[in-house]
């Protein structure tokens, strides 16, 4: 396992990342533990998480249930300062969060408080901003994406607001460093150039979603993590499981996410099966599993801090986990270019 520095901090994460969100509904408790046993085990010391999982489905009354199973984890191993932990406040849109309100920073203080209580720890290592308040393009958003209703004053004030209140958190020993998620290249520049200008804590890393399917970090913002070290964390490296290739044809396997989540967050359409076909026709012709191909495709990135994986099965685990002793020839990249020019974003 290969680690990497977060941003300019001092904290070293594994490139392949422990993702959490099935646990406390696809997964159980005890196969949470399992899966926590292992990665750590194989050289994982990054987990991610948020006080909003699980996910599959979301739901009232599973919500901060897997930070609730982290923190059990924590209690019973004796094992926190072995692990980096991430995790994240949510914004608004549900009203049993904090009511639905936005990220602010109130809600902030709430939130960090609640994740340390429920994660049995007194110190995050990395928290993040789950999603802004002004709308982005991510969860499929890019279709339909218009900033031009932005008031540009508003959205400083609320940035500032923001990081003076993680700093607050930071001074107090309760987070180390801090992260985005679902933001935008002039969105990060922004959290970044305020906090030079204020002497706020700066941004380390964005969560971003990157696979071989949708690859927009490919552009504005990969400069933006040369040149400012700000590393991408991707989610959904696999497109939701979707480059397995076990949705080819129409199949939906009992258990899996599509068949909880639909279409997988506006993922599973019609239009990723010719992409998706070539992928794992690609990677079979190679003698490759087409899951590690994808995953080890996003570590070649040279913007990428760490894979985020998730799986609902130790065999799914160990197998994404196993990615990161996978190295693809020229051949296998030059086809990944050729198929990613007739499809470059089907998703």
């Amino acid at each position: 396992m290969k680690y990497k520095q977060l941003g300019r901090t001092d904290i070293s994460v594994s490139e392949i990342c422990l993702g959490t969100m099935t646990w406390g509904s696809q997964n159980s408790e005890a196969e949470a533990f399992q899966q926590m046993d292992y990665a750590l085990e194989k050289g994982v010391n990054f987990f991610d998480t948020a006080e909003l999982y699980p996910t599959t489905p979301l739901s009232a009354d599973t919500y901060t249930d897997t930070e609730k199973i982290i923190g059990r984890w924590i209690a019973a191993r004796g094992k926190r300062d072995d692990i980096v932990l991430a995790t994240k406040v949510a914004g608004a849109g549900r009203d049993y969060i904090r009511g639905g309100a936005p990220i602010n920073a109130d809600t902030i203080r709430q939130a960090v408080d609640a994740s340390l209580s429920r994660l049995n720890t007194d110190y995050i290592d990395l928290y993040q901003i789950h999603w802004p308040n002004r709308g982005h393009y991510h969860f499929r958003g890019v279709w339909g994406y218009d900033p031009s209703n932005q008031d540009r004053n508003q959205v400083l004030d609320e940035i500032t607001e923001k990081l003076e209140a993680l700093e607050d958190c930071v001074k107090a020993g309760k987070i180390r460093a801090i992260g985005l998620s679902n933001e935008t290249c002039w969105g990060t520049q922004t959290f970044l150039s305020i906090a030079e200008k204020k002497g706020l804590p700066r941004v380390a890393s964005i969560q971003n979603e990157y696979n071989l399917l949708y690859r927009p970090y490919d552009l504005d913002l990969a400069e933006l993590s040369h040149h400012e070290e700000v590393g991408l964390l991707a989610y959904s490296p696999l497109a939701a499981g979707i480059l397995s290739g076990k949705y080819l044809g129409g199949a939906v396997p009992a258990g899996s996410r599509g068949s909880i989540n639909g279409n997988l967050g506006g993922r599973l359409t019609p239009h990723q099966q010719e992409a998706t076909r070539a992928y794992v026709d690609l990677a079979k012709e190679h003698g490759l599993d087409p899951s590690q191909m994808a995953l080890a495709f996003c570590l070649t990135r040279p913007f990428m801090a760490s894979v985020i994986i998730g799986a609902t099965t130790m065999e799914q685990l160990q197998t994404d986990i196993g990615a990161a002793d996978v190295t693809l020839s020229d051949t296998v990249m030059k086809g990944i270019a050729d198929i990613h020019r007739r499809y470059p974003m089907p998703i």
